[in-house]
């Protein structure tokens, strides 16, 4: 049986006085909604613990995460974005992005026969919204396709939850204990299977952004594991260097390739793939 329909807390709505509003997402500790104002369209994420199943262990941690971000983009400078607490956590406010993701922009290349190419304009545009970042002092820290948003005048590079780089509030901080597999760099893969947390790097982010593009232009993760393999079963094949060979055509595909190095000092910086890019 459904829950009932989820709510924007009060303090949300009367900072915003919405004139129309959508839930655009509820899993995993958090709702995303699209609510459109007399100021403007906005994303407003709320945050709420995830609890213990058989298969789960707790996840109280993502009942902070829309504060902490919140509190990042502050330090990056954006000027607006609200965020604060509600009764199952912490919420924040910040401009709606319009555009397909990387992964929905380029289906068309994964389609059985195309013959559609992935364009290196799109790679450049998610490439250039990522060294914005480094170029702060900040490593992301969740790179994956859904986190660049393609937009008619530019790329956004979203959710920053996990970002490190400068001082967060102790209150609305905690552990890094690695993102979506898929994209987790092999150091950081190690050292979540050694020590349950890690710590973000750019050079982290840059093969993270490797096996985005790899899997948005083929369908194909970057590492060879089974669908249904524990995190800790893809954690090691990555560690191990199951890696799949970049089948991408052109500049692009040889720079994924080098992207996708096990080491991390061999790896492009991302200036390095904007340079090869242009």
């Amino acid at each position: 049986m459904s829950g009932p329909t989820p709510e924007l807390p009060l303090v949300v709505l009367d900072a915003l006085m919405p004139t129309a509003q959508r839930l655009v997402l509820d899993r995993r500790g958090s709702m995303v909604w699209e609510v459109e104002s007399h100021r403007g369209r906005y994303a407003v994420k709320l945050g709420y613990p995830i609890e213990a199943t058989s298969e789960w262990p707790a996840q109280p941690w993502t009942a902070l995460a829309p504060a902490r971000e919140g509190a990042v983009l502050h330090r990056l400078g954006s000027d607006q974005i609200a965020y604060g607490e509600w009764e199952r956590g912490t919420w924040n406010i910040q401009p709606w992005h319009e555009g397909p993701d990387l992964y929905r922009l380029w289906e068309p290349c994964r389609a059985e026969g195309s013959s559609v190419e992935p364009h290196s304009s799109v790679a450049l545009g998610c490439v250039e919204a990522l060294a914005g970042l480094h170029s702060k002092g900040w490593a992301h820290g969740d790179v994956q396709p859904a986190h660049f948003i393609i937009g008619l005048e530019r790329t956004h590079l979203i959710d920053l939850a996990l970002a490190r780089g400068g001082h967060v509030p102790e209150g609305y901080d905690f552990p890094f204990r690695g993102c979506l597999v898929h994209y987790e760099a092999p150091e950081i893969a190690r050292s979540v299977l050694a020590s349950g947390e890690a710590e973000p790097t750019q050079a982290a982010d840059v093969y993270a952004l490797g096996a985005s593009l790899l899997i948005s232009a083929t369908g194909w993760r970057a590492v060879e594991y089974p669908d249904d393999a524990s995190r800790r079963v893809q954690r090691k094949a990555i560690v191990d260097g199951h890696r799949r060979p970049v089948t991408v055509p052109g500049e692009l595909g040889r720079l994924i390739d080098a992207m996708l190095s096990p080491a991390p000092e061999e790896r492009p910086t991302i200036y390095d793939v904007g340079k090869a890019l242009i």
